[in-house]
């Protein structure tokens, strides 16, 4: 079997709101704070891992688009057990949506050639869409299944857990296919210092437009179908009322009596 993982690498979630700036309706990232691989990646990377080490004679690649530095994506995931790495790096490839995201995706799982499942995070921690997923299944033209919590093979097929909002559901799809994953699979495990070591040593493939058989212009912001009107910091703040009363009874009155007023209770 041949599995992709697509990573995605974000601003450190960890990092306070008040480290970043907005530019030109874009985020200046934060001073002395590295850029992460995203958590829900991480778990996709855990699903395919484990489908791999029950499956046999299975090859993982991981593919990440960005600049140079989302490398550091890549090489994290090669150290989680992933045998190859593809680094998607082109100028005309930034600017760009979910939509033209899943283009260029597709279209390197396309030049693989010999993919049987591709897993993606449910959303990427940044944005929060949760479309490129369900983006590269229709552009290959592949079942999906997404929001996975648990992932198992059965012969040529994919049997799958999904969260729902009421409970779960198990559904099954014939390979090759594409599989969203959640966090609820559980915590994505830690490579070793030996593991982290020979990641560091293999080499990432890089493709551009021309590898992949694209047209700039159909690709990056040239070829988004969304367009950033604008962007900006939320204003946070908040107003506070002191509930007065001699007794713990008389401030608990109080305090019901303004929730009253306010049509909260």
């Amino acid at each position: 079997m041949h599995l992709v993982i697509c990573a995605k690498q974000i601003p450190d979630p960890e990092t306070p709101p008040s480290a970043f700036k907005i530019d030109s309706n874009a985020v200046v990232p934060a001073a002395g704070i590295s850029p992460v691989l995203s958590p829900f990646d991480a778990q996709a990377a855990e699903a395919a891992l484990r489908l791999k080490e029950s499956a046999g004679d299975t090859k993982v690649t991981v593919i990440s688009m960005g600049k140079e530095s989302a490398q550091a994506a890549i090489k994290q995931v090669l150290a989680m057990g992933a045998d190859e790495g593809v680094l998607l790096n082109d100028d005309a490839f930034e600017g760009g949506d979910s939509y033209t995201t899943a283009k260029v995706l597709a279209a390197a799982i396309r030049k693989l050639g010999d993919v049987d499942a591709v897993f993606c995070g449910r959303q990427a921690a940044d944005w929060d869409m949760g479309q490129v997923g369900l983006g590269i299944a229709e552009d290959l033209g592949w079942p999906c299944a997404i929001v996975a919590k648990d992932v198992q093979l059965d012969g040529s097929a994919l049997v799958v857990q999904r969260v729902l909002t009421d409970g779960f559901e198990t559904v099954k799809e014939p390979l090759p296919a594409v599989v969203t994953v959640s966090n609820e699979l559980g915590d994505p495990r830690y490579p070793k210092l030996q593991q982290i070591m020979q990641a560091a040593k293999k080499t990432v493939t890089t493709w551009g437009t021309g590898d992949l058989g694209l047209d700039a212009s159909g690709v990056g912001a040239a070829g988004s179908k969304l367009k950033l009107v604008g962007l900006a910091q939320p204003q946070s703040g908040g107003a506070v009322q002191i509930i007065e009363g001699e007794t713990p009874e008389e401030q608990a009155q109080g305090l019901v009596q303004a929730l009253r007023d306010a049509r909260i209770i």
